[in-house]
């Protein structure tokens, strides 16, 4: 009952204020939520005014700027409507930094805003030079404490990085085992579906890099269902997913990171041991030399597609796919139904004044669900019975792997040794002797027969017809299309070829 009257929307009353939580790490053990939560209410009722909405900051560290928090900062900023003024649980719920919290307290009191947090009585007035005293105290307080709890996570990170040990959030694909639940973490493994996920998208891009890309595989996984990596992780940490989709960036910086390959990361580089090695501390993803072939792949589609990566993702089995018999330009779909029948793929290179289609016309068009239709059956009937192949990269008998990863290792002591590192006498001769050793490595690796890395096609026991069947949407129905090099040309509704299935290298030796 109580809490119904303090909790209420804006009413003019002077006194509607926002209550402001925030916590650094969410777990589902964690109880500051709602003792922050309490905390603010008896602040706001002691204040005789009430709560009219919630700025909740989970998973916001202290050091972020409340001007800036996700949903502190438009409230103070002025986007979110009226109100009266902030309350929160403590000073350092609105931060850690003490010039972000007297540049906040300071805007209140020159709006004529009130601030109001739990075990101060009444609001904060920095008007007042006792008030202004005892609040600059409380956030240089909860700076001293973020900087305590910064110099130990640095000291944890340097010593579990000397023991070989991991700290952080494991790489996607991957996941800490812990003997008991709340216990330090015993070993690093492969997450038993995160990992089926990411090999999919590798295996998917190298067999055929032209027409799969990390957009196109970002919106695949997106459209699946597949939890997201921040989203995955919220999961296995028992907090619920926020829906977050997939990011071609990230998909990018995962499948072209080094740890991948089962490494110890610091500063997104592996940490190297006393041998002068990586230090691995899980099962890879994938070997070194398909890890090679995967940067290779998306820097050269970086390079061929410097405006972006992206392909068609819209829900039509034939854009992309279909051309004009007439000037040869790509189709495009019609932004209205047209005579209640749906949409059309049509041919709007004349309109658009394109090279070479100033004599196309009548512009030929035809409507989505027929044309897809008939390419389906067209397709089926054609191919259906076929036996699916698959292209696989192979990475060879290992050798040049462990070739590429002696190698890999040796370039990074030189570029540490160039950077400035290893100049000290003890240190110089430290790197001498691992160089040394890599090289000798190198030199008995490079005697021994090597069958080389390379694509592989093997059959899938599965018909095209069932693939298709199983296809669990349009994109993955074109995909198949494409993987035949397939085609549709059409030509306008008077021409005595209405349309006409064709490959990208040469017709397909039929015409309906």
């Amino acid at each position: 009952m109580a809490e119904s009257v303090i909790e209420r929307a804006y009413d003019g009353c002077g006194r509607c204020l926002v209550g402001v939580r925030r916590l650094s790490q969410m777990s589902a053990a964690t109880t500051s939520p709602g003792r922050q939560q309490d905390d603010v209410l008896a602040a706001v009722k002691a204040a005789g005014g009430h709560v009219m909405a919630w700025a909740d900051d989970w998973e916001v560290s202290g050091a972020t700027d409340p001007m800036t928090r996700p949903k502190l900062g438009p409230w103070l900023r002025g986007e979110r409507g009226p109100y009266d003024g902030i309350a929160g649980a403590a000073v350092d719920r609105l931060g850690r930094n003490l010039v972000d919290c007297l540049n906040t307290g300071y805007m209140m009191r020159d709006s004529g805003l009130l601030l109001l947090t739990y075990g101060h009585d009444g609001p904060w007035d920095l008007h007042d030079v006792n008030d202004e005293n005892r609040f600059t105290m409380e956030a240089w307080g909860a700076q001293m404490e973020l900087r305590a709890i910064q110099r130990r996570n640095r000291d944890a990170t340097i010593k579990a990085r000397a023991a070989g040990r991991v700290k952080g959030k494991p790489s996607y694909g991957y996941h800490f085992v812990r003997l008991v639940p709340t216990g330090a973490v015993d070993h690093v493994a492969l997450h038993p579906h995160a990992a089926g996920v990411i090999r999919e998208v590798a295996r998917r891009l190298l067999s055929d890099p032209d027409n799969i890309t990390p957009s196109s595989e970002a919106a695949r996984l997106t459209r699946a269902g597949e939890l997201s990596p921040s989203d995955h992780r919220a999961v296995v940490y028992g907090r619920p997913p926020t829906g977050a989709p997939w990011r071609s960036s990230g998909l990018r910086d995962i499948l072209t990171s080094e740890a991948a390959l089962g490494y110890l990361m610091h500063g997104g580089r592996p940490v190297v041991g006393d041998d002068g090695r990586p230090v691995r501390v899980a099962e890879p993803l994938w070997d070194r030399a398909t890890h090679e072939m995967l940067k290779r792949v998306i820097r050269q589609r970086g390079e061929a597609h410097p405006r972006g990566d992206r392909t068609s993702s819209r829900p039509y089995l034939l854009t992309g796919l279909a051309f004009c018999g007439q000037c040869h330009s790509r189709l495009r779909v019609n932004a209205a139904p047209s005579q209640g029948r749906g949409k059309r793929y049509l041919c709007d290179a004349r309109v658009l004044g394109l090279p070479g289609a100033k004599n196309c016309r009548p512009a030929p068009s035809f409507f989505i669900h027929d044309l897809d239709a008939r390419m389906e059956s067209w397709f089926l009937a054609q191919y259906g019975s076929g036996m699916v192949m698959e292209t696989v990269y192979d990475p060879g008998d290992g050798i040049a792997e462990r070739i590429a990863e002696v190698e890999a290792a040796r370039q990074r002591l030189r570029a540490d040794r160039e950077a400035g590192l290893y100049d000290a006498p003890d240190d110089a001769q430290w790197f001498r002797s691992r160089y040394a050793d890599m090289g000798r490595d190198l030199v008995k690796l490079r005697l021994e027969p090597v069958r080389p890395a390379g694509m592989v096609t093997r059959p899938t026991g599965q018909t095209v017809a069932d693939r298709w069947a199983a296809a669990p949407d349009v994109q993955a129905r074109k995909e198949i299309l494409r993987d035949f090099g397939l085609r549709v040309t059409i030509w306008p509704a008077n021409s005595a070829v209405r349309w006409f299935p064709g490959v990208v290298h040469g017709p397909v030796q039929q015409k309906l």
